[in-house]
């Protein structure tokens, strides 16, 4: 037992609308909730980070020609004040949340924002075990926007399809001066740093499992909504646009008349009256969708265009998207899963992470509400549970 496998984890997500820890433990092979915290301050712990370039497989194949990237090959940059104040700044962020949340575990799981992961599947003839790390490394080192040597990769195959002789290779290469700020930033706050992974990976674990059903994830966060397609249980494309909880805000406090300091509360105050004491919306439609429709139509267009870039790659001509998934912190804005059914005639529905893991009845109202600002937080502290 000494030496075995901590039999709880931390969760740990850093994003734009503040810091989320969940923390689960491991009981009779379970995961059950031991204890979860948050913050809901604007933070900028993404602002200075890498904006990598997402590489879809139909412009990188083995058998063409180099792709020409438009920027110069350069040396992944340095992160603004990785020494200083932001390290500090975070570390103290996690000590709090962690102590207000009487957290007992030290192990944390990390999220890494997608916006500075570099990503891209790419396609090789089958090739020998000694052959094939050298060529894909090869084929990446062409690709990638900075220097092969300050990157981190990781890289998995994903299943073939009948009759296609060549391998699909699925991507991920992160700065390796964003692992060593992370790495930092956990040190200081007292805690083991066990794992970095990708945003995609974990919610596709909190919110996908092992539905191997083509999913789409729409994730509305502070600043940004990302946009995956989930293929038996892979992440496999992703893009993104500046809309998020911030934009929603602004241009409510537009349609309303009011300013941006107290929308919040007007949401509080007025959305919160939408909703049955069973969760059912009850304001008419028609007297809403004029007001969101200009936050909708957006994200709408988005989920198109991410199903028609997947269904374009080689072997997904004839797949078939299933659902839609939302998530983040504007998942429960009014009429969206609706909207988004009737367009597409498809499942639609608001994410509930908790599902994959054990808690308590009482709190099941109050985890209901906040389940979607928690998913990556969720499918990081489920990486060694299931």
């Amino acid at each position: 037992m000494l030496f075995g496998k901590p039999s709880s984890y931390l969760g740990v997500d850093l994003g734009a609308g503040g810091v989320k820890i969940v923390e689960l433990k491991r009981e009779k092979k379970r995961p059950v909730l031991f204890t979860y915290g948050f913050t809901s301050e604007e933070q900028d712990v993404h602002t200075f980070l890498v904006s990598a370039p997402t590489i879809h497989e139909e412009q990188r194949n083995f058998s063409t020609a180099p792709l020409k990237i438009a920027a110069p090959m350069q040396r992944a940059p340095i992160l603004e004040d990785a020494e200083g104040n932001k390290v500090e700044k975070y570390a103290t962020i996690i000590r709090t949340v962690c102590k207000e949340a009487q957290t007992v575990s030290t192990t944390a799981v990390v999220s890494l924002p997608v916006s500075a992961i570099f990503h891209a599947i790419v396609t090789l003839p089958v090739l020998k075990k000694d052959e094939f790390d050298r060529v894909l490394r090869a084929e990446i080192k062409k690709l990638l926007p900075y220097a092969l040597e300050d990157t981190v990769l990781d890289y998995q195959t994903l299943p073939g399809t009948p009759g296609n002789k060549d391998q699909r290779v699925l991507v991920n290469a992160v700065p390796r001066s964003l692992v060593v700020f992370y790495t930092k930033i956990f040190q200081r706050a007292g805690l083991k740093l066990d794992s970095l992974e990708p945003e995609s990976i974990a919610l596709a674990r909190s919110l996908v499992g092992r539905d191997t059903a083509v999913t789409m994830l729409v994730d509305i966060g502070a600043e940004r909504t990302n946009f995956f397609i989930i293929d038996h249980t892979i992440p496999i494309t992703h893009h993104s646009i500046e809309m998020g909880g911030k934009n929603m805000n602004k241009i409510l406090a537009e349609r309303l008349g009011v300013g941006e300091p107290y929308i919040e509360q007007i949401k509080h105050d007025i959305f919160g009256k939408l909703f049955s004491s069973e969760g059912q919306l009850i304001l008419p439609r028609e007297k809403f969708i004029n007001l969101a429709m200009s936050i909708i139509d957006p994200i709408v267009k988005e989920i198109e265009y991410g199903f028609e870039v997947y269904l374009r790659q080689s072997g997904n001509e004839h797949k078939r998207p299933e659902k839609v998934i939302l998530t983040g912190g504007g998942a429960h804005f009014p009429y969206l899963v609706e909207y988004i059914a009737e367009k597409f005639k498809l499942k639609c529905y608001v994410a509930d992470p908790w599902g994959r893991a054990v808690y308590q009845d009482k709190l099941k109202s109050v985890l209901r509400v906040i389940g979607p600002r928690m998913s990556v937080a969720i499918g990081l502290a489920l990486r060694y549970m299931i």
